[in-house]
């Protein structure tokens, strides 16, 4: 699996491909968005790790257009951790986000649960098994893979829809208030807003619309929250 770094500090950059190398990663580099685009569009990459602050765009609005037409994993890289920077990036499609200065042990951990959220294919066994499974849903949770099954197949699950699927189907049928989501699932995102839970649970949907397209299994509750149809 190669592993694209779109970063303009050199040192940075030799960090990273240092860390990934030792556990086993190959790596390209490039400094600017549009040369990672184009690397993008001609190489198929595992994940990309990808700087917000780039000189000639922002990352941003690389992960936009990376995002029309490839749903390549993306772990952004910033400086600048302010909500926006949070919200947004997620929002727009990433898997997650490192703040700067970072542990590069910290980072390649983060980039193993991503690939592994992302590795398709049939599960013979996950290691561990929500109640949901026993209660004859769709679904088989690997609670130490970070990943969820829906009939069978990997579901490729950003970090965050992949919390908030796992603490809906902890208890089918539980209406989860978004107050609660936001403690259960984004605790440790400061001062994230409660729209954020409806922003994800939009595009859990369109994921779960895929390999459902007979069904819808989260229940709104208008006023109260969201619930897993049991």
């Amino acid at each position: 699996m190669k592993i694209l770094i779109v970063d303009d500090e050199p040192a940075i950059a030799d960090t990273l491909a240092y860390a990934l190398s030792a556990e086993g990663y190959a790596s390209d580099r490039c400094g600017l968005g549009r040369e990672a685009l184009a690397r993008a569009a001609a190489e198929s990459y595992a994940i990309i790790l990808l700087d917000v602050g780039l000189p000639d765009m922002s990352g941003f609005d690389v992960c936009r257009e990376l995002r029309r037409r490839s749903d390549v994993p993306i772990l952004f890289l910033t400086a600048r951790a302010e909500e926006v920077d949070r919200i947004v990036g997620l929002e727009l499609g990433a898997d997650d986000y490192v703040a700067k200065p970072f542990s590069p042990r910290e980072l390649v951990s983060r980039v193993r649960a991503i690939l592994r959220r992302a590795r398709g294919g049939a599960p013979a066994a996950a290691p561990e098994t929500s109640a949901a499974s026993a209660a004859a849903l769709p679904f088989q949770v690997d609670r130490e893979g970070l990943r969820i099954a829906c009939k069978g197949q990997w579901l490729n699950l950003t970090r965050y829809e992949y919390l908030l699927l796992a603490c809906l189907l902890e208890h089918p049928g539980r209406v989860y208030s978004r107050a609660l989501l936001m403690d259960k699932v984004w605790r440790d995102a400061e001062e994230t807003e409660e729209r954020t839970v409806d922003t994800h649970i939009k595009t859990l949907r369109a994921k779960l619309r895929a390999a459902l397209p007979e069904r819808d299994p989260i229940v709104t509750h208008r006023g109260l929250g969201y619930s897993i149809d049991p």
